[in-house]
């Protein structure tokens, strides 16, 4: 079934703990990712369904695979731990695509590791589905995220707050290195180990920088601008991750772990709504400040690497905390500038896209959907924007001066209404769906989350036939709270 050619495992033994799944009593196969999986290069056998679910399950380790729990640490909510790791997640074995790419086999919710921490290694059914429709959704629209292979039941039940439905989660990653992987080292003195970490992730990611006369300094600046374009992608379709720990932050520049994660439905920039974020610190508008931070982390890390002298080395690792917060600023604007149609780049844009912002927020404007209807405005219909905000006068207000702004460009309306419609989704996953299809699922009908994600393969596409995932969610539908599943 795979194809196995697993790099970390072949690094020394301080990095991983060898582990294998513990089987579960009855597992079934609720979904396969049949497009991942010929992308993969992957062969199913749907000819012996209960095989492969226990393939998929952990309860077969198939052959060529090294089974691993990874170690790292983290910073969780600004405190330091120095141990954390795979806790729920067991990494199978790595493959390598049609591309060429060299690509993750993990299994979360496999059983315990020697990280688990007393936990009982398990994912209850929820979280399992949560992160395959969000991170199929976030792959189709344009993001780079860890992807889903398939999701599991596992015939036994779970203990959180309440018993739950036990699942597995088949995840694909371009790495499951991350930033708290380099503090694990580093919060041990063990800068061999950091220096043999950073050359396998040049290797593995950043093969162009090997042999260049600084390539550690050049690995942070190429891993923060990664970083810088992927919040600003975030920001763009009101995604709020809700829990940027260090160890939630891949090295490779995608988006992992979809526990308490959210979008936003009327646009608040200091929108929460992971459970355990009760100060906020992962707000909407505090993620760019929080992925600087996190890249700082990473630099504390590779100070020894980046020069013998501490005080040059320093210099370099802010040059590159401040070259970060430039390039967000740039990659920011850039994807705003598309969302209101603007082609070309002239001053006062930044002032323009806030000025919008700052009307939808008085006006409790849905974000996804008023940005949709502004494509509409384009092309001279404004009454579907305009009935987005509770009060018509400043968005109205702010519409004759983005006209303004337009005339200075030749594009014509149709064509900006479609450039638009390009880039702002029709659909997301929102909250209210999200929590729909888990619930209709924990009581047996997988037909909300199979059409959910069905209605998620073309957001930037309005289909008659699934109008309804468009619509924001009545107040009585609102998610106030997302819960991280552990």
């Amino acid at each position: 079934m795979f194809q196995f050619d697993n790099s970390y495992a072949r690094l020394p033994e301080r990095f991983f703990a060898s582990v294998y799944p513990e089987p579960v009593e009855g597992p079934k196969l609720l979904k396969f990712n049949e497009e991942l999986a010929r992308e993969l290069g992957i062969e199913a056998d749907f000819s012996d369904p209960a095989r492969l679910a226990a393939i998929l399950a952990g309860n077969v380790v198939p052959p060529g695979a090294m089974p691993i729990a990874m170690a790292y640490a983290g910073h969780q909510f600004g405190n330091f731990v120095p141990q954390l790791g795979d806790g729920r997640a067991i990494l199978l074995g790595e493959v390598v695509d049609g591309r060429g790419t060299r690509r993750d086999i993990q299994l979360k919710g496999a059983g315990p590791t020697p990280f688990s921490r007393r936990g009982d290694g398990r994912a209850a059914l929820g979280p399992v589905l949560r992160e395959y429709i969000v991170s199929e959704a976030m792959h189709a629209l344009g993001v780079p995220a860890t992807r889903a292979l398939a999701a599991v039941a596992t015939g036994e039940p779970v203990y959180r707050d309440h018993v739950e439905q036990g699942a597995v989660f088949v995840r694909v990653a371009a790495s499951h290195v991350r930033v708290g992987t380099f503090q694990f080292f580093a919060a041990r003195g063990d800068n061999d180990g950091v220096k043999l970490l950073a050359d396998y992730v040049i290797g593995r990611h950043y093969p162009e920088l090997a042999g260049s006369g600084n390539p550690y300094h050049l690995l942070l600046r190429a891993m923060a601008r990664r970083q810088a374009g992927l919040i600003a992608q975030w920001m763009g379709i009101g995604f709020i991750h809700g829990v940027m720990n260090t160890d939630n932050m891949t090295i490779s520049g995608e988006t992992i772990d979809f526990g308490p994660c959210a979008f936003l439905d009327e646009y608040n920039p200091m929108k929460v709504f992971s459970s355990i974020d009760e100060m906020g610190r992962y707000a909407y508008r505090n993620q760019p400040g929080i992925g600087q931070w996190n890249i700082a982390r990473l630099a504390e890390c590779l100070l020894p690497l980046l020069d013998s002298d501490e005080d040059k080395a320093v210099d370099m690792a802010n040059a590159v905390l401040k070259e970060f917060g430039e390039r967000f600023q740039k990659a920011w604007l850039g994807v705003f500038q598309s969302k209101i149609g603007l082609a070309l780049e002239a001053d006062g844009d930044g002032e323009l896209v806030q000025e919008l912002l700052a009307a939808m927020h008085e006006g409790e404007a849905d974000f996804t959907l008023a940005f949709r209807r502004l494509a509409d405005a384009a092309e001279g219909r404004d009454d579907g924007f305009l009935a987005c905000f509770k009060a018509p006068a400043r968005p109205r207000e702010w519409l004759d001066r983005w006209r303004e702004r337009l005339a200075e460009e030749a594009l014509s309306a149709e064509a900006r209404a479609a450039a638009m419609r390009r880039c702002n989704p029709a659909v997301i996953p929102r909250n209210h769906r999200v929590e729909e299809a888990i619930a209709s699922a924990n009581y047996g009908d997988f037909s909300v989350f199979e059409r959910l994600l069905e209605a998620l393969e073309k957001p930037f596409e309005e289909r008659p036939d699934f109008a309804e995932f468009m619509t924001p969610p009545t107040p009585e539908e609102r998610v106030m709270r997302t819960f991280c599943g552990t």
